[in-house]
């Protein structure tokens, strides 16, 4: 039994040092033993197991790790059938060549909303919006509308969970949330990045399940309110003709 925690515990530790390179793409040994909370020699052997397997790659002159090729061979084989990410694409793409701002696609992760998609703006002046980035839920367009719309248990765990912060009132998000169920959409202007705006819709499945936020970010210099009220019809039939396409 013993040997059996020891094993999960070992693939436990790898896999938090793999997941550090969602952070950054090229740590330190010291930077990953901080961030995992291990001694510099165990995180060093453990290194040393990755790179042999193709997992990590060591730059012999920095003496700094970034992600292997193994990792990237792997993605290649992600199933197309049911990825969002891949099947949503285009209409993302259709989206953004019609609104001329970058548009993001997002799902809930726990606590957290992870961008799994994203199309960049042609604008000189833009919203970058780096794929799987992790953001709070308490706070954005994308966020309200996956709460707004997600099931009343997954809803009432997220805002009781000890990561909800003692600033936001509860009551009076719910209250947002309510506005967000009737009006079908979600709007944020400088909410969670200074000088930054979004609007956001859901994607349902056939069934009725939600399946993602569909969000349209930008400048808030441009991005304005009337614009996002603007924009809003054309998301929503991108966001009703997404829900066709996910399983």
């Amino acid at each position: 039994m013993e040997e059996h925690k020891t094993t999960v515990r070992s693939v436990e530790r790898a896999l938090d040092i793999l997941l550090c390179f969602t952070a950054g793409t090229d740590l330190a040994m010291s930077e990953i033993a901080e961030r995992v909370g291990l001694h510099k020699s165990t995180v060093h052997r453990m290194l040393a197991t990755l790179e042999e397997k193709g997992f990590i790659a060591r730059d012999s002159a920095s003496d700094r790790y970034r992600l292997g090729m193994r990792i990237w061979e792997l993605s290649t084989h992600l199933s197309n059938y049911d990825d969002p990410a891949i099947l949503l694409l285009p209409e993302m793409e259709r989206l953004r060549d019609q609104l001329d701002e970058t548009v993001s696609l997002y799902v809930r992760d726990g606590e957290d909303r992870l961008r799994i998609q994203a199309v960049q703006s042609g604008q000189a002046i833009r919203r970058v919006a780096p794929v799987g980035a992790r953001m709070p839920l308490y706070v954005g367009a994308s966020s309200k509308v996956l709460l707004a719309f997600a099931a009343e248990a997954e809803r009432e765990a997220v805002m009781a969970a000890k990561s909800w912060p003692a600033s936001v009132s509860r009551k009076q998000f719910m209250e947002q949330l309510e506005e967000i169920r009737r009006l079908g959409y979600a709007t944020s202007v400088e909410e969670r990045e200074s000088g930054a705006a979004a609007v956001a819709a859901p994607i349902f499945h056939r069934s009725g399940r939600l399946a993602a936020a569909l969000s349209v970010s930008g400048p808030a210099s441009r991005l304005t309110l009337e614009k996002m009220r603007e924009y809003i019809p054309v998301m929503m039939n991108s966001a009703r003709l997404m829900g066709t396409m996910v399983k």
